[in-house]
């Protein structure tokens, strides 16, 4: 769904529309324009470049686009809101996995998207990570970011959502608050098995 949401896929039937504008089809980068920005499942790093000019790259291609000084401004700004402040020199390559998690976001931040989604942000983190990550998406949330989430990790589905889409094999199997959705019989049955429906 995330790639159809930001230009990765063309659907093959049926509108993509963020905001009232139809995104149909649309390549990525065009996406990115009208203010929808993401994060991948599997980081997606620039490997030879620094925390600050990964950041940067992000501010070329967005809905709001930086240039010179005001670019490197948004991007310090941003590394150290997501907690990587006085790693912004250091090479992507050379950081932890939750820290390049995070540069891939600030990265997504930096052209204030209007939309910002989160693809499974926090898979393959420990626990200790999984609540770094879950605090700094709360954080996000409540600046009043629209955030639109693929997650697995159920503490993360009931700490940073107010609404839960669960679909199987492509379809909605079911929609509501997050205590609503984990606990139909339907969503039991289609994570878990028939037995613990």
């Amino acid at each position: 769904m995330l790639n159809l949401i930001s230009g990765e896929l063309k659907p093959g039937s049926g509108r993509v529309q963020v905001f009232g504008r139809d995104l149909s089809g649309r390549p990525a980068h065009r996406v990115a324009r009208y203010g929808v920005a993401r994060t991948f499942q599997l980081v997606r790093m620039l490997p030879s470049m620094t925390v600050i000019e990964n950041v940067a790259a992000g501010g070329v291609f967005g809905y709001r686009r930086y240039w010179g000084a005001k670019l490197k401004r948004r991007a310090r700004y941003l590394i150290e809101h997501v907690g990587l402040g006085g790693k912004e020199q250091m090479p992507v390559v050379a950081l932890t996995y939750i820290d390049q998690k995070r540069v891939e976001l600030a990265r997504a931040l930096i052209s204030d998207p209007k939309l910002l989604l989160l693809d499974e942000w926090l898979a393959g983190l420990n626990p200790p990570e999984m609540k770094i990550g879950i605090n700094l998406v709360s954080g996000l949330r409540y600046e009043g970011r629209t955030i639109l989430i693929v997650e697995h990790y159920m503490d993360a589905i009931r700490s940073l959502c107010d609404r839960c889409v669960v679909m199987n094999s492509g379809a909605k199997i079911a929609e509501g608050s997050p205590e609503d959705v984990l606990n139909d019989p339907e969503v039991v049955r289609a994570y878990l098995g028939d037995d613990d429906a």
